[in-house]
């Protein structure tokens, strides 16, 4: 048997239906708010609307909201703005980089790039040393062919199939790379493309969670100094840290400290990174990534901050993977 369609009635014949026509006697046994003239009934208005998108957005930022609200008092718009009022003077809401971080920080992965230990026990010996006349304790020495540490950075995850994007210098000369994800499973990595103009390398993680999640890259066009920006890594292994500033300056060049390698076409940031964030995205304030971290100066021999970093626009890593994404 053929089923006859349901549709939903239009506005105008659900008022016309709702509406008595002249003549028609009222509905016996209908309620007393259906007897009651239209203009009598509630109807939903602009300020009303708003009220209570107001209320909803007051909910979602937090807390619940205590009406002021006495047995018998009908609300009105002024109840509605003198709680939340209440409610924004009552709840403190996340600082900008706080949600910026939260947002980016499930695609951001540790890098550690591994070595067989290949020292003679006379060169052990000069390290142990000079980790001594360093006030660093003195550390035991592995046996030769054992794996060491040779760098340790961070990636972020821009392909959501594994594909990590780092500093070629954090996995350079490494025989074993190894990645943690932010849901703590640790993986073995692959390097799969490099671009040692940028100091960038491409890996592919060989085992992901089922769950991994890709960071959003936004173009660097209308960056402008000032702009607020978040650095997200493992900065001496420590992590994942966060770190806020500003955007400092546009298309700047470093040298490397030995002179090795010049990069060009940076972005110039004050957030604050160290060895172990290289390779890190340089992100905005909707956990957007404007950049992977790459340098920072300092013109003395500690390899510490002084206010100067530097990372590779998003535009030019991502061509890492011979595709641009804008």
């Amino acid at each position: 048997m053929r089923r006859t369609g349901l549709y939903s009635r239009s506005p105008q014949a659900s008022k016309d239906a709702d509406e008595p026509r002249e003549g028609d006697a009222p509905a016996t046994g209908a309620p007393p708010d259906a007897q009651a003239p239209a203009a009598a009934r509630w109807q939903p208005g602009r300020k009303s609307f708003a009220g209570l998108l107001v209320l909803v957005l007051a909910l979602t930022a937090g807390g619940a909201v205590m009406w002021p609200r006495q047995a018998g008092h009908a609300l009105t718009q002024k109840d509605i703005d003198a709680a939340v009022l209440r409610t924004l003077q009552t709840n403190v809401l996340p600082s900008q980089a706080t949600r910026a971080a939260a947002i980016v920080r499930p695609s951001v992965v540790r890098v550690v790039g591994y070595g067989t230990e290949r020292a003679t026990p006379a060169a052990r010996t000069e390290k142990r040393g000079r980790n001594m006349a360093r006030g660093k304790p003195p550390e035991a020495a592995p046996p030769p062919g054992a794996e060491v540490e040779r760098g340790v950075g961070t990636g972020v995850v821009i392909v959501d199939k594994g594909v990590i994007l780092t500093n070629l210098h954090v996995v350079a000369g490494a025989e074993t790379i190894r990645v943690t994800f932010s849901d703590g499973l640790e993986a073995v990595a692959t390097i799969t493309g490099v671009q040692p103009e940028n100091d960038l390398a491409v890996l592919q993680a060989q085992k992901i969670p089922d769950d991994l999640i890709a960071a959003t890259m936004t173009s660097t066009a209308d960056l402008q100094s000032g702009d607020q920006v978040a650095a997200v890594g493992f900065p001496f292994g420590i992590g994942p840290s966060v770190s806020a500033g500003v955007v400092s300056g546009l298309k700047r060049s470093f040298r490397s400290p030995e002179g090795k390698q010049e990069l060009g076409n940076l972005i110039q940031f004050d957030a604050a990174a160290n060895p172990g964030n290289s390779g890190g995205p340089l992100i905005n304030m909707n956990g957007e990534v404007l950049g992977i971290v790459t340098a920072i100066l300092n013109p003395t021999q500690q390899r510490t901050f002084i206010g100067i970093g530097f990372a590779v626009p998003i535009e030019n890593a991502a061509s890492a993977l011979g595709s641009p994404p804008f």
